[in-house]
């Protein structure tokens, strides 16, 4: 079979694949490749987190993680009462979670992982400040889980290998020639300037407008969103990457979309009283 009708073959078969494959991000609708099972990933996600517990040293601080529990739990709460009352599936009803503080002032970052489990690190609390901060972080990351962008990531990876070799047969090995003639990984380089970054611009630009809905559904008061960025930014002494090499909008835009969206999501996402 010759090149081109080879890729013939493969192509419309994968764009079959492809459309059966979608699923969509919860509220704002966006359109995702969904091929990899949540359970699968929920449930790899759970046995690294019990490593990440006892491979960190966990906080004594009971007190802020309490506070950690408290919001993770308002907003569990909350999530599900939202799409229950809009009579949507809850894309967190096969969630198990939990709450970590890891004790490291280094580290200014929290994450939340496939399946609900989440770590915050002592590092951000010196740039959250107050519970409405905290939230702020919290809710962003459980934005994350929620709208299954770890599905998505990996279902990408999944059909980049794939589409990668099929490019590599079908041009007659010239990929392979080019990684073994430079040393260069062409499609690691392809990935890292965005094809491939764990958490895209537009995901965590998602979860920027999620995580407000979700920590203002729980009470708190999302104007405090902005200053987070501001902290951070005064943190960082402007040492940080170009957008375009960024797996995160920079701190600018951030901002001036966080404020853009704060008005309308206070006025269509009040907090919800859940009996």
């Amino acid at each position: 079979m010759n090149r081109r009708k080879f890729l013939s073959y493969v192509g419309c078969s994968c764009g079959g694949f492809i459309l059966n494959s979608c699923a969509s991000a919860p509220i704002t609708e966006r359109k995702q490749l969904s091929i990899i099972p949540e359970a699968k990933l929920n449930a790899q996600a759970a046995k690294i987190y019990e490593k990440v517990k006892k491979q960190e040293k966990l906080s004594k601080d009971t007190k802020t993680l309490n506070l950690i529990k408290d919001i993770g739990q308002n907003m569990e709460n909350s999530i599900s009462e939202y799409f229950y009352q809009s009579k949507l599936d809850d894309p967190t009803k096969y969630f198990d979670w939990e709450y970590i503080l890891i004790e490291n002032k280094k580290i200014r970052n929290a994450w939340c992982m496939p399946g609900g489990k989440i770590a915050v690190y002592t590092g951000i609390l010196d740039v959250t400040k107050n519970k409405n901060g905290l939230a702020a972080v919290m809710g962003h990351e459980i934005a994350h889980a929620v709208a299954k962008h770890s599905v998505e990531r990996a279902s990408r990876g999944t059909l980049l290998n794939v589409g990668t070799k099929i490019i590599d047969i079908a041009s007659g090995g010239i990929l392979s020639d080019i990684n073994r003639t430079t040393g260069m990984d062409t499609v690691g380089l392809l990935s890292q300037l965005g094809i491939m970054n764990p958490f895209n611009r537009k995901q965590e630009s998602e979860a920027d407008y999620l995580g407000m809905i979700f920590s203002s559904l729980s009470g708190y008061d999302i104007r405090e969103t902005p200053k987070i960025w501001e902290r951070m930014k005064e943190y960082n002494k402007g040492q940080t990457p170009p957008e375009f090499m960024s797996t995160h909008p920079s701190a600018e835009n951030r901002i001036k979309k966080i404020n853009e969206w704060t008005n309308q999501i206070l006025l269509e996402y009040p907090p919800l009283k859940i009996s």
